[in-house]
């Protein structure tokens, strides 16, 4: 047998076994970066450009996250967007309408929109742990559910009107940065500690890979769901303040779009559709490259139809390339790999 060279680490090999996924990520960034850069430069590498998506991506990589939080489970919250728009909503008319200023009005609305989607959150734990309606199913009637009810209270206009000091939450910079990205960096940062330091985060992955174990176990899965709903609705919520601030409106069917972006940014940043594992890491990286592409193809003169083209077919690769029969084949294939390396010469 061919003894290990002298000069790798013995722990190298393990450290590309526990972030391959994301090596892999950072290097498709960082070439969908080189590739857009090359074909238009003199639009995509300006400190304009870079702005410009400091100010974007941060509303959709934090539904991303809350995306992430219900596929870890082995669900999916088809409601994000809706809960998005109805927080949004209920608080913007309050927003719009008080009479207070805005120093005490700005808390309120903020905390008007959170509880929103807590509330919102409950509901779809509810529907999926006591009354055992699946997610996909539970969450696609909700969010309906919630559309509707910010059509009715809207009668399908906008709402708008708000202070500026509350518009400035979505253009405002903190020390040269833009306070959406802080606020998206927090946020990742909390969602990364509770999922890989906490009996939480412990619990979440047991719970997606095997639910019946992990009741066997003495989790206590209903309220695991409970929580991790309420977390990701919670989250959408967030965004919700994000979005109305940057845009000062907010509509019933505003970011329709987001939703397969979410689902896209999940599965390309290595979470399971299946449950059970997925790190953050991933997830901003996947978001990342995503929005040097949304950049790119609208200097290139894209419509967005052809963008959504783009998202539904990388969606189909991505999931095809993580197939069985696909993952089976790559196993059978660095088997090979591996035992002709450790063949006598």
């Amino acid at each position: 047998m061919r003894p290990p060279s002298p000069g790798t680490p013995r722990h190298h090999d393990s450290f590309l076994s526990r972030n391959g996924d994301v090596l892999r990520l950072a290097t498709i960034a960082v070439l969908i970066f080189a590739v857009m850069g090359l074909l238009r430069p003199q639009l995509f590498l300006t400190g304009t450009n870079f702005s410009s998506m400091a100010f974007q991506f941060p509303e959709f990589a934090i539904l991303s996250l809350a995306m992430m939080l219900a596929m870890l489970t082995g669900g999916i919250d088809l409601s994000i967007i809706a809960v998005m728009n109805l927080s949004a909503i209920l608080g913007g008319m309050f927003l719009a309408s008080t009479g207070l200023e805005p120093a005490l009005a700005i808390p309120i609305t903020i905390a008007i929109m959170l509880a929103t989607g807590l509330v919102c959150g409950a509901i779809n734990g509810f529907l999926m742990s006591r009354i055992d309606i699946p997610p996909i199913l539970a969450t696609l009637g909700t969010s309906q559910v919630f559309l509707g009810t910010g059509i009715v209270l809207t009668g399908g206009a906008a709402v708008h009107g708000f202070p500026d000091a509350f518009a400035a939450i979505g253009t405002a910079r903190i020390v040269g940065i833009p306070l959406p990205l802080v606020v998206f960096a927090a946020i990742a940062l909390v969602v990364a500690f509770a999922l890989g330091r906490t009996t939480y985060g412990f619990g979440l992955y047991m719970f997606g890979t095997n639910a019946r174990a992990a009741r066997f176990a003495g989790l206590d899965t209903p309220r695991l769901m409970m929580t991790t709903y309420m977390a990701s609705a919670t989250l959408a919520a967030v965004a919700g303040v994000i979005i109305m601030a940057r845009v000062n409106s907010i509509r019933a069917d505003f970011g329709a779009s987001y939703l397969l972006l979410t689902i896209l940014v999940a599965v390309l940043g290595g979470v399971n559709p299946y449950g059970g594992y997925g790190k953050v890491l991933g997830v901003v990286l996947a978001v990342v490259s995503l929005q040097f592409i949304s950049s790119g193809l609208n200097m290139l003169r894209f419509s967005n139809f052809t963008r959504e083209f783009v998202w539904g077919a990388l969606l189909l690769l991505v999931m095809i390339l993580s197939s069985g029969p696909v993952t089976h084949a790559m196993q059978r294939l660095r088997r090979r790999r591996s035992r002709h390396e450790r063949s006598p010469e």
